[in-house]
């Protein structure tokens, strides 16, 4: 169905109409966001003038976040455990048959889960030395408090409805399923489809935490700005992801941004990441015929489960639900007043 994507110079060019038609959309929802956070963003860089104080938060944030994303990018890769950690394991399990046959039978998932922990730990380091740098920053306020979620859960629930079709779409590409799971022997067993299911979104949440905590929260001097510098280093931790995908990362960061930044608050966004993530997982597997059956990569023993679907489009059904309910007292409201408008 999307075979027409596969064409290069469509698919280079597909971005530019999609995010210039975006772009007023996304305005509109937030530009009253954007101009509170610049309002508030002046107020505080005249009190710092007054008080003859320089905010250095900015800079910390460039240079921190420079330092974790580099060494996630260069010694976080599966490729550097492969080259120089798995040796010295296989060496020492080596002397155990064994344990020796298990441990080879997990490379790859050993390689991800020090992916995983590259990410986990980094993008929850500046957290850590932030406390040392400005004491008085508190880090339930870095994103992590649950106030403003249900008020602006529609839009959370509207992305999820959007894109879950998508991803069922999308799950038929070649490049999807090359990429997806990034764990590629995710579907062997079922161990080791949770063990990386629950590395995965782990990563999404302390992700979620960096960028649309942290980042945003430490650089609301720079008031709306502070979410377009965001955008960059997020866009390009997907550079290695397919092309398109890179590109709606744009759009997600802005997003995802501007939500964090209007409501404080991280967890719907980590929540969409996350399903989003799980269910793109599930459909390349499904496309792929690859879903788990075996209970370990060395048992016989199957566990056949034939609810996939009902559960891709059960996230989706649970999304449409709550914009439903969300938007039914709304609705209800808007007609009353075009009533009396009438009657009037």
């Amino acid at each position: 169905m999307l075979d027409w994507l596969n064409l290069p110079y469509l698919e280079w060019l597909l971005p530019i109409p999609v995010l210039a038609a975006l772009a007023p959309v996304v305005w509109l929802v937030f530009r009253g966001t954007w101009r509170e956070l610049d309002a508030d963003a002046a107020v505080y860089r005249r009190e710092l003038a007054a008080r003859g104080e320089i905010d250095w938060r900015p800079a910390a944030v460039f240079v921190i976040g420079g330092f974790v994303l580099i060494v996630q990018a260069k010694i976080g890769r599966s490729t550097v455990f492969d080259e120089h950690v798995w040796p010295a394991l296989r060496a020492a399990a080596e002397a155990n048959p064994s344990k020796y046959g298990v441990l080879t039978q997990y490379t790859e998932l050993l390689g991800r889960a020090w992916w995983a922990a590259f990410r986990v730990v980094g993008y929850l380091l500046p957290l850590l030395v932030w406390r040392l740098l400005f004491p008085a920053d508190g880090i339930l306020d870095m994103g992590l408090r649950v106030r403003g979620l249900r008020e602006h859960v529609w839009i959370y629930a509207l992305a999820v409805v959007l894109l879950v079709p998508l991803i069922v779409l999308l799950s038929q590409r070649p490049d999807f399923g090359r990429q997806y799971p990034i764990f590629q022997k995710a579907g062997r067993s079922w161990v080791e489809f949770a063990v990386w299911e629950v590395l995965y979104i782990a990563q999404f949440f302390t992700l979620e935490v960096f960028f649309r905590g942290w980042w945003l929260r430490a650089c609301r001097g720079l008031g709306s700005a502070a979410i377009f510098s965001m955008i960059a280093p997020y866009v390009l931790i997907h550079a290695n992801k397919p092309y398109l995908e890179g590109c709606a990362a744009i759009v997600a960061g802005v997003v995802l941004g501007s939500l964090a930044m209007r409501t404080g608050s991280i967890w719907a966004g980590f929540l969409v990441h996350s399903t989003v993530g799980v269910l793109m997982d599930v459909a390349a597997l499904s496309a792929k015929g690859a879903l788990p059956e075996r209970l370990t990569a060395l048992s016989g023993q199957r566990l056949v489960f034939a609810g996939w679907s009902a559960v891709v489009w059960g996230c989706w059904g649970i999304a449409a639900g709550t914009l439903a309910i969300w938007a039914a007292p709304r609705v209800r409201r808007w007609r009353l007043r075009n009533g009396r408008a009438v009657g009037g």
